[in-house]
């Protein structure tokens, strides 16, 4: 890269791509955030102006200065174009999880960008050698695994594959480091979903659900126990709410 900042592409402007988006631009970045669908570029739009968790409400919390509020948008292009993808330096998918959808994205992507381009994905735990087969360099793939709601959470699970190169673990570790995350760097495990947080948190949902079906308890009271016990934020079942649909 012959630049500090990146030009970062984000594909998709639901939950997870407009939180990285706006994450993006605060860190400083010039932002290309595609989708297909135009409404769902003037949600995702919505959400990083005046969402909950938006730069307008974070001002007013205190945790954003105004200039940078201001210039978030102006760094956020939105477009249904594809092509506008090809410019950008780094490359993240947020798309639906759906693991053909993904592997057919990685291929479309290795047709449209440089061949420097850093190719990531924001896959909950499908197999970044898999998606790194879809290409013909897998040594610019990588995982890039974060947490919602995006701009509050610390996460950020780099995932590297066998063919991933050094180089490209070390831009994105920056990249998540200068934007405010931990980046903490794994090896992908092709045979297991999850890599580290989900494949853990998919063990205690389990156990979680149980729970309920053996009547011992209701999910709610689930949530609460948890939450009271281990002082955590959200407990297993709202937990799944709030990353599939957003934080109410």
């Amino acid at each position: 890269m012959t630049t500090s900042l990146e030009r970062i592409g984000i594909l998709g402007a639901g939950v997870m791509g407009s939180g990285i988006a706006q994450v993006m631009a605060i860190a400083g970045h010039e932002v290309t955030c595609y989708d297909i669908a135009e409404e769902a570029l003037v949600k995702g739009r919505e959400t990083i102006d005046t969402g909950r968790f938006g730069v307008r409400t974070a001002v007013a919390r205190g945790k954003l200065d105004q200039d940078t509020a201001d210039s978030v948008l102006e760094l956020v292009t939105f477009t249904t174009n594809w092509d506008d993808i090809g410019a950008c330096d780094v490359v993240i998918e947020a798309v639906p999880e759906n693991l053909e959808l993904k592997i057919a994205t990685f291929k479309k992507l290795e047709a449209t960008c440089s061949a420097e381009a850093i190719l990531a994905s924001n896959s909950s735990g499908f197999s970044i050698t898999a998606l790194a087969g879809a290409t013909s360099t897998p040594e610019r793939v990588i995982g890039w695994h974060w947490a919602s709601p995006v701009p509050v959470m610390k996460l950020a699970e780099i995932t590297r594959g066998p063919a991933t190169s050094d180089a490209t673990v070390e831009t994105i570790v920056r990249i998540a480091a200068a934007a405010g995350k931990n980046p903490i760097v794994i090896k992908d495990q092709p045979r297991t979903w999850g890599y580290v947080a989900n494949r853990v948190y998919a063990g205690m949902r389990r156990e979680a659900q149980r729970v309920v079906d053996e009547g011992i308890a209701t999910p709610e009271e689930v949530d609460a126990l948890l939450i009271d016990c281990f002082r955590w934020p959200t407990g297993p079942f709202s937990m799944g709410r709030g990353a599939g649909s957003g934080w109410k």
